[in-house]
């Protein structure tokens, strides 16, 4: 309740930034950070928020945000039935300009990073061996790799973690013809053999909180 409240109380302390540029005939920068809106769903300071699936966006790299936001908006991703938290986001972001999506990206920026708190426990061991594969694009450490476009998963929020996963081996995510990154996961997925060698490999990222 606490978190709902600080979250209600930073949005409408956003707005009203907003109505001052507004008055100030900043018209542009008003409209661009009208669309800051994302702690609603993922809490203060972009920390994240289990109780709608939202993950955390404090210390994402700015790069693969601003993909992301690109592919929501463009029905890249979130557009099939079954992805219930990728369909809310693409409808958050489906009015996004490019300047809305420069200015998120900018904002969320500014977040402290904190790790995200851990929520699943599993077998590390059998995890740190199925890591091994994801090692090779994801960094020894889970610490992401901008040049091969994968981001880091260190420090993210466990049960994402695990929805991401669950969608790629399904198929909910990553089959859109335009995902090249999200094909590549599908594939990748499909090493982890069932829903306990996901929670495996995600327990074992939890120990590499960057």
């Amino acid at each position: 309740m606490k978190k709902i409240i600080a979250a209600t109380a930073l949005t409408l302390s956003s707005l009203c930034n907003i109505a001052s540029l507004a008055a100030e005939g900043d018209v542009g920068v008003a409209a661009a950070m009208d669309d800051r809106y994302c702690n609603t769903c993922h809490g203060v300071e972009g920390i994240g928020n289990i109780a709608v699936e939202a993950p955390r966006l404090a210390g994402m790299e700015a790069w693969y945000l601003r993909r992301q936001l690109e592919n929501f908006r463009a029905g890249i991703r979130g557009t099939h039935g079954e992805d219930t938290q990728g369909i809310a986001m693409r409808s958050m972001a489906a009015k996004l300009s490019d300047e809305s999506i420069t200015d998120i990206v900018a904002w969320a920026g500014d977040w402290e990073y904190v790790p995200a708190e851990v929520t699943v426990e599993g077998n590390v061991n059998q995890g740190r061996t199925a890591f091994q594969t994801c090692a090779a694009c994801h960094g020894v450490n889970a610490q992401g790799n901008e040049a091969l476009g994968v981001p880091a998963l260190a420090g993210q929020n466990d049960w994402y973690l695990i929805t991401q996963l669950r969608n790629f081996r399904a198929g909910f995510r990553g089959s859109h013809r335009e995902d090249t990154y999200g094909s590549q996961m599908v594939t990748m997925s499909k090493t982890l053999r069932d829903d306990q060698a996901v929670i495996n490999v995600v327990s074992y990222i939890n120990t590499l909180q960057k």
